[in-house]
């Protein structure tokens, strides 16, 4: 039977070594918390060098596609990506239509991939039939051109919601959130621009609080990941 002296040693020599693990840990923790912040910042300063599409430019090329067809979204669409690809090149752009549906902050409509890529993502979104939601809290400057029908907006404190007709933009800042909304019809030249991989994990989960559509899910994951690989790949970051 060891002794109490023994027992007490063991113990002693036990807490210490906890002591010395927790301290190892949080310093691991700390020193790469302070590396991750210092990388972060130093790319976060330079986003701008990573871009290949301009704001300017897209809101432009909107308002031009809107007062050449009309309501005539279709051809809206074919008109925006045929300059793209004479613009940036086919390189970096999905010409391919492949529409999923899309469930986030509450909203349901579709999306056509164009562009996806760390820094940034171009896509055609909207509904045929309305929808309303959250707008989420992003990584992300988003500009959302509207290229037929109409979205709403609003902001807490404020008595009027913000209205965005075809040929106008409605700028999301990063780090900012409304409610906004689709009455009906309407469909969208959606840019964002920042850190865009954030940004999936609000666009994950009402798959996994709510639909459970899981199908729809893997083909978003597998479009997606195609596309942000790809561009990674061709030093597009």
């Amino acid at each position: 039977m060891p002794s109490k002296s023994s027992a007490s040693n063991a113990s002693k020599k036990s807490s210490s070594g906890c002591r010395c693990f927790s301290f190892r840990t949080l310093s691991i923790l700390a020193v790469f918390l302070a590396l991750f912040s210092a990388v972060y910042s130093f790319l976060d300063a330079r986003l701008n060098q990573f871009y290949i599409f301009d704001h300017e430019h897209l809101h432009e090329l909107s308002q031009r596609a809107v007062k050449a067809h009309g309501d005539d979204t279709r051809s809206i669409v074919n008109y925006i990506v045929t300059e793209l690809e004479e613009k940036v090149g086919s390189t970096h752009l999905n010409k391919e239509e492949e529409w999923v549906f899309n469930n986030a902050g509450g909203a349901m409509g579709a999306m056509y991939i164009i562009h996806a890529s760390i820094t940034e993502y171009l896509i055609i979104f909207g509904t045929a039939i309305g929808t309303e939601g959250h707008t989420g809290r992003h990584t992300a400057d988003d500009y959302f051109n509207i290229l037929s029908g109409t979205q709403l907006a609003y902001v807490p404190g404020e008595y009027e919601a913000e209205v965005y007709p075809a040929g106008s933009v409605h700028h999301l800042r990063r780090g900012e959130v409304k409610q906004y909304k689709m009455e009906s019809s309407c469909f969208a030249l959606e840019y964002a621009r920042g850190w865009i991989p954030p940004m999936l994990f609000f666009g994950y989960a009402d798959t996994f609080s709510s639909t459970l559509d899981f199908p729809t899910l893997w083909a978003t994951t597998r479009i997606t990941g195609r596309e942000m690989i790809g561009n990674l790949l061709k030093m597009k970051f």
